[in-house]
Parts: C-alpha cells; sequence; structure tokens
C-alpha cells in the first residue's frame, strides 16, 4: 500500500491507496508550529480509527509547500511507517512524463496536478485547483506546462472580504438566487461564487484564443465543486488528482517492496 500526502498552506490530504484503489483519504488542518511527534500522534489516531495496518504501509510520498514541515514529516514517517518518503522536488521532474517550467519556483502540488491530468486526459488539458489560491495550469498536446495563473482563492478571499470588514461575516459558498443580492449574504455570494465563476470562464477563453487550441478543463480541490454547473468551461470534477499525481510517482519512481 502507498500513503501520499500533499501539504498545502490551508490543509494537508493524506490518503492510503492498494493498487488502484483508494482505501480512505484525510484531511487536517496545516500548522507549521507542530512538530513531529505531535503529527505522529495525529496520524496514529487517525489510523488507529480506520481498518488500515500501518505495517502494510511499503511506501510513501511527499509533496509540501510548507518547506518547514518537511523535516517533521520526514521523522514523523521514520517512526510512523518505517521508511521516509520520496519528496517531490525538482531532481525527480525529469523522469516525469511531463516537461516542467521553471522547476525551482512553481509547487509540487501543482506539478502532481499537471501530471496525473496529462496521464488521465492527455493533452492539451488546463487544471483548475481551488486550494488557498485559486491556480489555473495548462499543459500542452506533448506535456509541457505553458504556464500557470494563480488568484487568491474563494475562502481566501471570503475570509479577506470578512475578516476586514466590520458588517459582514462568513457565509455559505453557494450559488445565490440572483446576481443582484437583497441581503448581505446574498450579496457576498454573488460576488463571490459568481464572480469567481466569469474568472474562471475568462481565464479558460483567455488562454485557448492564446493558444488557438480547445482544451479540457478539470477542476480538483476542496472548494472545486462550488463552481461545477456554474462556471461553464469546466468539464470535470477530479477531487482526488493531487493525490493521484502523487501515486503515479510513487508507483513510477519507488521500487516495489
Amino acid at each position: 500500500m502507498i500513503l501520499t500526502i500533499d501539504i498545502g498552506n490551508t490543509n494537508i490530504v493524506f490518503g492510503v491507496a492498494d493498487q488502484n484503489r483508494w482505501l480512505k483519504i484525510w484531511r487536517i488542518k496545516t500548522d507549521a508550529s507542530k512538530t513531529a511527534d505531535e503529527y505522529e500522534v495525529i496520524f496514529n489516531s487517525l489510523f488507529g480509527s480506520s481498518d488500515i495496518p500501518k505495517n502494510e504501509i511499503t511506501q510513501s510520498v511527499l509533496s509540501s509547500v510548507v518547506p518547514s514541515l518537511i523535516r517533521p514529516f520526514n521523522e514523523m514517517l521514520a517512526h510512523l511507517v518505517n521508511h521516509t518518503p520520496l519528496l517531490v522536488e525538482p531532481a525527480l521532474y525529469q523522469k516525469l512524463p511531463i516537461e516542467i517550467l521553471s522547476p525551482d519556483e512553481i509547487g509540487t502540488d501543482i506539478v502532481a496536478n499537471a501530471t496525473a491530468a496529462f496521464v488521465r486526459y492527455g493533452g492539451p488539458v488546463m487544471v483548475v485547483d481551488f486550494g488557498t489560491a485559486l491556480t489555473f495550469s495548462t499543459i500542452s498536446q506533448s506535456g509541457r506546462i505553458l504556464g500557470v495563473a494563480i488568484v487568491p482563492g474563494l475562502l481566501t478571499a471570503l475570509r479577506s472580504l470578512t475578516g476586514n470588514t466590520a458588517q459582514l461575516r462568513d457565509v455559505q459558498l453557494v450559488a445565490p438566487p440572483s446576481v443582484l443580492g437583497d441581503n448581505t449574504i446574498h450579496a457576498i455570494q454573488a460576488g463571490l461564487v459568481l464572480g469567481f465563476a466569469g474568472l474562471v470562464d475568462s481565464i479558460v477563453e483567455k488562454t485557448e484564443a492564446e493558444l488557438s487550441d480547445q482544451l479540457t478543463v478539470v477542476a480538483t480541490g476542496g472548494l472545486s465543486a462550488v463552481l461545477f454547473n456554474i462556471a461553464k468551461r469546466i468539464q470535470l470534477i477530479d477531487k482526488n488528482l493531487t493525490l493521484d499525481g502523487l501515486k503515479y510517482m510513487a508507483d513510477q519512481m519507488l521500487p516495489e517492496a
């Protein structure tokens, strides 16, 4: 079995796969101040409440956009599963079926997304990842990452709005009954949900115009379902795309245990 871990700025998503089936996927909050011991307690608790025996995990792979957590997770995994993980980093990129743009700058989660999307859907393909940031990654027919566009994510924008405005409060991120918000909640939903849907469609259309080609548009991330059927250009939701990309790397680069 393979343990895949994706450390993001807001959440850590990790899962265990057996062959081509995900047995369990968890999501916890990212806390850069936690130690290896503290994360080991969390992981042990989650594994203990599942039916997955840790001693059957023979491989693991780690992606992190929080550099300070790489060492604690290496230490934690050495105790948890008795080995250190395959770390997604530029040294590995030449072994992937895609060509990486600016390997020292691009996020490892974006690389994982692009790998999984190209392997699964071919190219040209765009991955729209709804995370702390909303990222648009475009991969060519030949598997080259052509470029990335980044804006604040939906939840980031909502928190920025409500956190800096005394009379506004958090709201549920769903489509309002009308773009003409008739109360505070509907007004925020109209601006964020419908506004971001327009943003997504615009980025896709401008990218296709620049490439003179049509894209397969795949959405992923925790909030990807919010804009499905609202943003007209999102064709597919693939919520586990990042973990699938990490699993692909482990399958290709780690020896069979």
